[in-house]
Parts: C-alpha cells; structure tokens; sequence
C-alpha cells in the first residue's frame, strides 16, 4: 500500500550549506541548496545581510526563477526582513499512495524537504518557518507560523511572495478578477497583460473587480523562448484567499496579490497556521506539465474514513434546455410569489423544465442507456426573483414547484435505478445557504439523493466578500466536509479554481470555476483553442465539471442563429478523455442523442475513473492528445483535440498488452469536416491493432478524434483488418 521514508539529507550531496560572515553590524548571509530526487530541480534558498529570505530555481541548469524575496506583510508588523537562521531541518521522502478515484491508480509522492526555521532579530522576537518541497517537475513553499504567545491572533495585509522570470515569456492567462474566472483565455506576451481590456462577448469592458490592469489569475501556464513550461499555482487553499499575480513589465517580477475582504484586508489567522503551497511546476516537455502530481501530493489525505459510498458519475440532466430557451428553470414566467400560498394559486407558464413528466423522460433515457444519475435544475421555488436582485433569502432548498412531485419521482427514479442529482443554486447568498444546509442535507437524504450542485451565481452575501476571498474559501471547504459527513456528493460551480483539496475531500468530484460549455449557448462561445488551454490552465488543480457531448453544434432551431458549438462533434467525444473528470455529464438533449446513436455509444462506453494516463502529445493552445486505461479493466480510451487548425495526431500505441490483439472503434473527423462550416460530419471505423501499432489521424479544423480500445475475441475479429 503506502511506503514511506524519512532520514536527514547528507550536507554534501542534496543539501548545501554555506555561510558568508560580513561585519559584526550585519546578520551573516547564509545559502542552503536543496536539489529534487533526480538533481533536475534545483532550489537555493538566502538569507541576505538584511536578514530577508530569498530562493531561486533552476531546471537542468537553466534559471527558471531569478533570486526572489518571500515575506508577509501583517497589520501590526513586517514578517518580511530582520531574521536569523536559529534552525534548518531536512527530510527525504518516497511513498505511494492511492486515490479514491483518478487519473491513475496510484501515486508517485517523492520529494526532498528543507524547512528554514526563522526568528525576527527585535524585542517580539516573532518566528516563521520556511518549508520547501523539491520534485522532480518542480516545487511547493509555503510559510508556517509555529505558536508563539506574541502572535496567537493576527492579519494578513499582504504576502510578500516573487515569482523572478528570467524574460518576457509566452503567457496564457485569465485577468484578476475577485468574483469571476469564466473567461476566455488570453495568448499573450506578459509585456501585454491588459486585464482590463479583455475582448468579451459585448466588446472591450471593464473587468468588475479588476484594480490592477497587470494582475492576472492562477494557474498561469508560461513558455519561454528557451522552450522551458512553467506552471505557477496554489496548492491546499484552506483558511486563505486565493492568490493572485501582479506582473511587473519593466523586469517581469511577479508578485503574490491576495483577494481581499469587505474591509481590505486579506486573512484572519491564528498560530499555528501554514498557507497553501505555491507551486512552480517546470519542464520542456509540455506532457510532463499535464502528467504531474504535485499540486494533489501538496495536499492532506483524505479526512474521509469510509469513501466506499463516493462514485464517479455520469449523469444527463434537466439543463441543456434552459440554455437553449427551450423551457425556463422558473414555473411561472414573470410572475412571482411572496409565499407559498401565493405561489400555489399561480399558473404555470407551460414551458417550465423541471416538470415531474419531464423528468421521467429522463430518467427513462438515463435507465435505458446506463447513466448514473439525472441532474435537475429548476425544481425549487425561488427561481422568478433571483437572478441580480443580490437578496438575503430567495431559496429554501426544500420546497418544490407545484409540477415537481419529490416523493414520486424518488420511487419512479429508484425503481429504473437511477439517482437524481441535487441542484442548490445560493444566488450568491452564502449566509443564507449557511443557515440552511443542515436541513436542506437532511432533505436529499430523505429523498435519495446522494449528490448536489452548488451554484454562487452573483454578488456574494454577506456584502462587500468576493467568490475567491478568505470567507468563501471556508466556505466551500465547509461544503466539502459537511456534505462528506452526510455521504454526499458535491460539485460546484461559480467557485474558486481548485487546488487539489479533492484528495482531502474526496466527495469533491468537480468544480466549474471556469468558462465551461454552456457560454455556447448564449454568447459568441469558446473559441476552437480554448480546450487546448484549459488543462494546462484551470485543470491543474482538479476536475471541471465542464458539461461536453454537445451534438446539435449548431443551434438556429432553436432561435439562436448567432450562436453554435466551436468544435466539432467528435471533439465533443474527445473531450471526456482531454478533459478529465470523475463527474461527467452528456449534456445535450436525449432527442439529440437519438438521431447519432453510433456516436453516443462512446459516451456510454467512456470510464470515468482510471489505472493509467499517458500524455502522448501537447502543446498549449494547439493540441493535445491523451490515451487512460479503464479503472479495472483492459479498456483503453484515447481522446486528440486540435485547435482552429488541422493537425494529425500520431499515436504509438505501444502501451497496450504485447500478447494481446484488441478492436479500436475510430470516432473521428470526416474528410471535410470543420467547426464551423460542417461540425456534425464525422465517421467511425474498425481496426484490429496491437501494442506495435501506431496511429495516425487527421484532425479538422477546430475538430478531434476519440478512440475506444477493447481486448479482441475470435468473435470480434471476424471482418475486420489491420490498422495501416
């Protein structure tokens, strides 16, 4: 199961210690080197004259971040210079372990620890730690403050934190904003990082609460010239606001910038406390950025003794439609109702989705082509007077709609064997969803269902806090846990981006936290690169639950002639191995489905949780091709996507079984396929291959290819040839 090794690194090997002694009048400098387990890695950490701790990195000898200060800021004092060295400790470790679920069975978590143990040198005396973990593909820090009687209580007004870049690198980046991350990623030059002028839906607008033009989101993926990737994040976000990234143009110095609270201040803490790890993750290989583990081996294990009851899940849902207008997620249109007694003499407006009918044929979809579970939005009462009026009370998370019958639709839904997924939509009034979780957990318990969707559309309540501050990082945290101490599962959308928490919360199958499929549906959508991006963005740190298997790619049936789908439909196949998620939901409509029932197969076949994962080919914002092995089983799936340009994904499949032949259903672009002019044009194909084959598929423009690999029989053999 778990190995695990702990024993002090010698001085002269991963470890170097050197002292400069100057005049008595300064604090000696002192160096300490801590290289990864490969010596690829390295990191050296001073303590200059002025007492203040610096560290840099190089990467196969290559300088990755220049010589960069760490500190804090706090509101009665700076943590930032005027130390001493009192102590240094320095710790080996190699263990493995094993997920709940994931992209592989098993982990990896090796690294080499050194903690710098700090005293400030004036009449508080105050103490900090420095903790530094080195991989292989890059490196953790953190700060932790022990207890001490002189700062049991404290504020956070900045963190000191610099990223040093060694030039002007290629970036793709989201701008700062406090409330939002869903939008389209920037290709830039960090010289010209505008977060202020992002080129939106409606033209050029003015980011709501971006105050810094130069301040830009985590992950923040970087190539530099020297064809060096450099991934910058965040790691274990507990009691802590989400950092942010001031980039200097003039020596691109990047500083920590921490979303603030109502009164501007940035964390409430006490001692002992540790932040979450930044993160530098660094390769030249752009696959070895999507293959590493580090952000989820920065976080705690699970606090979850029993995870039996936590399933990957694969769901449809009562959404998509309300997209498209279809139907409405409220009852009776425009009117609405101070009460329920009011609300019962309302009529309906006859286009409401989630109706009891309505989701019967669902859930008979779902039984009748293997889904897990039926997502339903729009059930509860609420849903007339919610949408930017920023109210205290607008949901219960109990009381349904008059045509949503709970108790019928629980027998109906557990007699087919399907599971209806929870919607709690807070409006952005947290306090309110607060004081009702216990109840509104009681009622899904009650009621069979064992996971929710949260949704923080809109300004957040209490007034003046933001999405991605200290108050809502604990909020979200809280989620995770109480929702596990009910056996539930959760997925959350309008939430700060990840960070690897889904290995301490495991029940935490899936955040949005992104601009996900549904902007297709109203807006001038996602461009053809932006699946391209997003793993090597927002993915870094945990699934996204980002609704793909869109096939009607274009959608003037149903009034939206200026809006489509910007992939095409076998991308959409692709996405469910491109874009990891235990949590996956075929999104379109069932009626959709029926009409390319060829295609839906893979959406029935795809795993959802996996032994393996090979990279086998990226480039950010241009392609990506990933192949992962079915938890369990000898299935292999393999998933290519491709950007606004064709491209032709070579795919050695050398990882398949020597002694085995298997089948590879081919669903892929046709010939003259294309995300725009011709979407829906796409062809399946059989061929026998082995672990010697290798292959070869031609992308369209804004297109991909999905492939299912399956050991062959005597029986499955019969008619088909060898893949040339």
């Amino acid at each position: 199961m778990t190995s695990f090794t702990s024993k002090p690194i010698a001085l002269f090997g991963s470890l170097i210690i050197s002292c400069f002694l100057f005049n008595a009048n300064f604090v000696a400098a002192q160096t300490y080197q801590i290289n990864s387990p490969s010596k690829e890695v390295s990191v050296r950490v001073s303590l200059t004259q002025e007492g203040t701790l610096q560290y840099r990195l190089q990467y196969k000898g290559k300088s990755v971040i220049q010589s960069s200060s760490l500190g804090m800021q706090l509101a009665d004092g700076d943590l930032s210079r005027g130390f001493q060295v009192v102590a240094v400790d320095s710790t080996k470790v190699n263990e493995t372990w094993q997920p709940v679920w994931g992209e592989v069975k098993e982990i990896k978590n090796q690294y080499h620890q050194l903690i710098v143990h700090l005293k400030q040198q004036d009449d508080k005396g105050r103490l900090l730690d420095l903790v530094f973990r080195v991989f292989d593909d890059g490196l953790g820090f953190r700060y932790s403050f022990p207890f001490q009687n002189n700062l049991k209580n404290f504020i956070v007004v900045n963190e000191l934190t610099q990223f040093s870049l060694t030039g002007n690198h290629k970036a793709f980046w989201l701008p700062g904003d406090f409330d939002s991350n869903e939008y389209r990623p920037t290709t830039s030059l960090l010289s010209e990082v505008d977060a202020k002028k992002i080129s939106d839906d409606n033209g050029e607008i003015a980011v709501r609460m971006v105050k810094d033009a130069s301040s830009v989101q985590t992950p923040l993926m970087m190539k530099t010239t020297e064809g060096l990737y450099i991934n910058l994040h965040e790691a274990a976000l507990v009691n802590y606001p989400a950092m942010q990234l001031h980039i200097d143009k003039s020596n691109f110095k990047l500083s920590s910038s921490l979303v603030p609270d109502a009164f501007g201040n940035k964390a409430y803490l006490q001692s002992p406390f540790s932040t979450p790890w930044r993160t530098i993750l660094v390769s030249d290989k752009a696959t070895d950025i999507l293959a590493s583990k580090t952000i989820l081996n920065l976080n705690e294990p699970t606090k979850i003794q029993n995870t039996s009851w936590i399933k990957p899940t694969k769901m449809i849902g009562v959404w998509w439609e309300m997209h498209l207008s279809k139907s409405t997620w409220d009852y009776a249109g425009t009117q609405s109702a101070a009460n329920a007694a009011e609300l019962e003499k309302m009529k309906p407006s006859g286009r409401h989705g989630a109706t009891t009918a309505n989701t019967k044929r669902y859930i008979d979809f779902a039984a009748q082509h293997g889904f897990d579970g039926v997502l339903v939005e729009g059930w509860n009462t609420g849903w007339e007077d919610w949408f930017g009026n920023w109210k205290e009370e607008v949901f219960d998370f109990v009381t349904p709609y008059p045509d949503y019958d709970v108790q019928e639709l629980h027998r109906y839904a557990a007699s087919k064997g399907v599971k209806i997924i929870m919607h709690h939509e807070t409006s952005g009034s947290v306090t309110n969803y607060e004081r009702r979780m216990d109840k509104a957990y009681a009622f899904m318990k009650q009621n069979g269902y064992d996971a929710v969707k949260t949704g923080y559309v809109g300004k957040i309540i209490p007034r003046g806090e933001y999405h991605d501050g200290q108050w809502m990082i604990n909020h979200y945290n809280r989620v995770a846990e109480r929702t596990a101490d009910n056996e539930i599962m959760v997925d959350m959308h309008e939430s700060v981006r990840p960070t690897g928490m889904q290995r301490t919360y495991p029940n935490w199958l899936a955040c949005e936290a992104a601009r996900g499929n549904e902007f297709n549906a109203w807006s001038k959508g996602n461009l053809p690169e932006h699946e391209t991006i997003l793993p090597f963005t927002r993915l870094m740190g945990g699934p996204m639950d980002y609704t793909p298997g869109i096939f009607q790619i274009k959608l003037d049936e149903y009034g939206k002639k200026d809006y489509f789908v910007h992939t095409t439909l076998a991308k959409q196949l692709a996405l469910y191995v491109t874009m990891f998620s235990p949590l996956q939901m075929a999104a379109d409509l069932p009626e959709n489905y029926e009409k390319h029932l060829d295609a839906f197969q893979f959406i029935k076949d795809v795993a959802l949780d996996w032994d393996d994962s090979k990279i086998v080919e990226a480039e950010p914002g241009d392609f990506i091709t990933i192949a992962r092995k079915a938890k369990g089983k000898s299935d292999w799936f393999i998933g290519s996507i491709t950007d606004e340009n064709k491209h032709v994904s070579i795919i050695p499949l050398n990882f398949l079984d020597p002694k085995q032949k298997y089948i590879a259903t081919i669903y892929k672009d046709a010939p003259d396929a294309h995300w725009d002019k011709n979407p829906m044009a796409y062809a399946i194909d059989k061929w026998i291959v082995d672990n010697k084959t290798t292959l070869k598929i031609a992308l369209a423009e804004g297109g991909g290819c999905a492939v299912r690999i399956t050991p062959a029989t005597a029986e499955s053999l019969k008619g088909l040839k060898g893949y040339k």
